[in-house]
């Protein structure tokens, strides 16, 4: 039976082989950051560990914007564990949590456990700030849209639409996150993130419309 350490010397294993060279933003250093966020988390808010290490680093794996649809990449990480994880209750805790994290326009049940919130928080955190606009921007280029485009309103359109903008991103998904999370510690980790994003912003447009 392998004890929690080489388990997660496994996981990162996995994930690195899965995801080290994504061009989306969900690669290997994503899953990386936010497992090293969720364990800081986890200190502050009494949380599992291995529980929340492990759901971390395996979350995007899972992901259905990387996988040909959400169920593929649950069953990918679901047979992962069952072939390197005895104990059930640990498989069903962690298949949980990533089940149910994803964003999906913030339209997700709230998190059961304080694992589940704990990594959900990590991974939204991740979302946010210098990191979380890089991480727009490449997610944007991947799918093929467009930085902003002034003429073109999206809000109709489809969640992942490709119709929508790198810009469009932040009021949709990135601006609303500080208010969506669950623990005090990441609510406190997220006010200087969120501020960035909106100095971020004000400087875009002033350069967008040659304001300098």
């Amino acid at each position: 039976m392998k004890n929690n350490k080489n388990l997660i010397k496994l996981a990162e294993k996995f994930v690195k082989e899965e995801l080290e060279f994504d061009p989306s933003g969900h690669d290997w250093w994503h899953c990386n950051r936010v497992r090293n966020i969720a364990l800081e988390i986890a200190k502050n808010e009494k949380g599992d560990f291995f529980i929340c290490e492990l759901a971390a680093l395996l979350h995007d794996i899972a992901d259905e914007k990387i996988n040909e649809s959400k169920q593929i990449g649950l069953d990918k990480v679901r047979n992962w564990m069952r072939q390197n994880i005895d104990d059930k209750e640990c498989i069903d805790k962690v298949m949980s949590i990533i089940s149910s994290m994803s964003y999906n326009g913030g339209q997700n049940k709230p998190m059961e456990t304080i694992e589940g919130q704990i990594v959900q928080d990590a991974d939204r955190l991740d979302a946010l700030g210098a990191i979380g606009i890089a991480r727009t921007f490449v997610y944007s280029g991947w799918k093929g849209q467009q930085i902003h485009n002034p003429d073109r309103d999206p809000a109709n359109t489809d969640y992942r639409s490709n119709e929508k903008t790198a810009i469009y991103h932040f009021y949709e998904k990135l601006l609303k996150i500080k208010d969506l999370l669950n623990t005090n510690y990441a609510k406190e980790i997220a006010q200087k993130r969120h501020k960035f994003m909106e100095e971020y912003l004000s400087h875009f447009y002033s350069e967008w419309n040659f304001k300098d």
